[in-house]
């Protein structure tokens, strides 16, 4: 191993060196695997030989201690494995060859000008984002790659986050890579041309993962704060590689926004504590101040995208001292922009809640009535939380107990759970 890097911390025990190996994965797994594949252009020769190169660092550094650039230490060993095994392997190398030529043709192709910046960009890790979050591939299979790859999750981690069995989620990452290696798809950023069309694909893969884990689909907890950190960590990297697309900026504004409040979302046992009852105390000042900054430059410089103005909705939320003192009205007329990029009944949903939060209970549950015949509203649990909360202000106890019922058969966490049965046992006492 000589010549990958000097040693520093002489004599530093096992778990230390464990926990530095873990430590530099975790940060530089995905920068790690972009640029094996960038290099090699299989993605299954990178994961193996990183893995081999992880197994080489926990022999090596208990005894000579851990290297001052861990990470190239660890790009060094890996490349070297892969070189071996491709020289053992002849038939291996000649498909990987036939996939450098695909990739060099690939880029002889693009554009010269590269009015972005993106082509000069020295992480490759754009390039892996744009590959795990390919339109060939299944949308769920996109989001369990860039969990995988990017994230650094292991496949039973992934599996937990979807909700099915390990070898379920295995064979849902290999069906990806099959999918990337026998269609060819290129490892490369995609031209200016394309960006517009690709990039959507690759925030949704983000905000997918943040979605899961600021309201779980279901298990013990309301909240899964691994999986709303890897996705804040995502939407970081995102950010620095694409400085010039305002969306990612307003994907990663809107993540911070919301996550700040995490601490004040669930109380002592886990119960989930609605926003007019949060501690603001508890909420995260600095996550805030760099999100609202980062709201301006999502909303400056042309129309603004839909991460862009629910990220303006969610800094409204945060810039309130209380929930009486928010700019409902101001909420009301992002949803309407909101509406107008991205129809959806959930986007309306939320307008509804805002217009009974503006104008009233009444008003509110008006909407949501007229909502009622949408496909997509008869499984989604927050629906018929809002409607029975509506119903529950306007005196109307019975409906709302039947509102919250059709919740209750919808909720996938133990805390949702719990919350709405003290609901429906408040509603009887009540009665």
């Amino acid at each position: 191993m000589a010549g990958e890097g000097a040693f520093a911390g002489e004599g530093r025990g096992v778990g230390d060196a464990q926990v530095a190996v873990e430590a530099v994965f975790r940060e530089e797994r995905g920068l790690l695997l972009a640029s094996l594949v960038r290099r090699f252009g299989d993605l299954d020769l990178a994961e193996e030989v990183t893995s081999e190169a992880v197994e080489a660092a926990l022999r090596h550094w208990p005894a000579e201690g851990v290297p001052a650039r861990p990470g190239a230490w660890l790009l060094t060993t890996a490349r070297r494995r892969a070189v071996d095994r491709l020289r053992r392997d002849r038939a291996y190398a000649a498909r990987l060859a036939v996939l450098q030529a695909d990739a060099e043709r690939a880029e002889a192709a693009a554009p010269a000008a590269d009015t972005t910046g993106i082509g000069q960009l020295p992480d490759e890790r754009l390039q892996l984002f744009f590959t795990c979050a390919h339109p060939a591939l299944a949308a769920e299979d996109r989001t369990a790659l860039t969990l995988r790859c990017l994230a650094g999750l292991t496949t039973p981690e992934v599996a937990r986050a979807f909700l099915v069995p390990t070898a379920t989620m295995a064979q849902r990452i290999v069906r990806a890579k099959k999918k990337i290696r026998e269609a060819r798809i290129p490892f490369r950023v995609p031209g200016p041309d394309e960006l517009p069309e690709r990039l959507p694909g690759v925030l949704q893969v983000v905000y997918s993962v943040f979605t899961e884990g600021y309201a779980a689909s279901s298990g013990p907890c309301l909240q899964r704060l691994d999986l709303a950190e890897e996705a804040v960590r995502l939407a970081r990297i995102l950010r620095r590689l694409l400085p010039a697309e305002r969306e990612s900026a307003g994907l990663l504004a809107l993540l911070l926004l919301v996550h700040a409040r995490r601490g004040a979302r669930t109380g002592p046992e886990g119960e989930p504590v609605l926003l007019e009852d949060q501690d603001r105390g508890l909420w995260d000042g600095a996550m805030i101040e760099e999100g609202r900054a980062l709201v301006v430059q999502a909303l400056t410089g042309g129309p603004a995208g839909p991460y862009g103005v629910q990220a303006a909705v969610a800094a409204l939320h945060d810039e309130a001292a209380d929930v009486e003192s928010t700019d409902w009205a101001q909420i009301v007329a992002l949803y309407d922009v909101l509406l107008t990029l991205t129809p959806s009944p959930v986007v309306a949903v939320n307008r509804a809640v805002a217009v009974a939060m503006r104008d009233g209970p009444g008003a509110g549950l008006a909407l949501l009535d007229a909502l009622g015949g949408e496909p997509r509203l008869r499984t989604y649990q927050p629906y018929a939380v809002a409607r029975g909360d509506l119903l529950s202000r306007l005196g109307r106890g019975g409906e709302a107990a039947a509102a919250y019922r059709e919740a209750l058969d919808l909720s996938g966490t133990e805390p949702e759970r719990a919350a709405l049965r003290r609901k429906l046992g408040e509603g009887r006492e009540g009665g």
